[in-house]
């Protein structure tokens, strides 16, 4: 008569072998440890061999006070409202006397453009400020930027900015719309 137990599988080095495979993949895994928002000012054009006060009216003053209520030009704002108001005055489409100065420039690759001088959004917070507001901000800030360069990227080249694979067509259109965002250092709580 025939033994009806069923065959047994030696596991023994199991064990052994989930040990090498974990420690194999932690070893071979590469983290990405880039943190933090970039942020570049624009460069100063090497012909201005001095450097010229920024007008008021090339400023768009953006502030968070300790509450998370964020302040546009010394006014309430709503945080949704920001980035049409960030793309109205990196285009100042009206040529308006309280949005920055415009000059015609000729850029590689696009020809005759209408560019702002010398506009910069000054971002500014409470130390009390939450991160959340904070990156709420910054990304309606980074999000008017982007739009921007998308839509002149479509126009010129029929891609939007992020698929263009030509770095000098990408330094092109960073000419027109640098991302031009000053932090400044935050202030002490309860300021306004």
């Amino acid at each position: 008569m025939a033994s009806k137990e069923t065959p047994q599988f030696n596991s023994s080095s199991m064990a052994d072998i989930s040990f090498l495979l974990l420690l194999y993949f932690l070893l071979t895994t590469t983290f990405d440890s880039d943190y933090g928002l970039m942020r570049q000012l624009p460069a100063i054009p090497e012909d201005e061999t001095e450097q010229t006060p920024i007008k008021e009216r090339n400023v768009l003053e953006v502030f968070l006070n300790f509450n998370d209520d964020l302040m546009v030009e010394g006014e309430e704002f709503y945080v949704g409202d920001l980035k049409e108001k960030t793309k109205t005055f990196f285009t100042n489409p009206t040529n308006a006397d309280d949005l920055p100065e415009r000059e015609m420039r000729t850029i590689q690759y696009l020809g005759q453009m209408v560019v702002n001088k010398q506009a910069v959004v000054s971002l500014k917070c409470d130390k009390g400020t939450s991160y959340k507001a904070y990156i709420e901000v910054q990304d309606q800030l980074a999000a008017a930027v982007n739009e921007l360069r998308d839509e002149l990227s479509l126009t010129k080249f029929g891609k939007k900015f992020d698929d263009l694979t030509n770095a000098d067509w990408r330094e092109a259109i960073q000419k027109v719309y640098p991302m031009a965002i000053s932090e400044a250092e935050p202030e002490a709580q309860g300021t306004e």
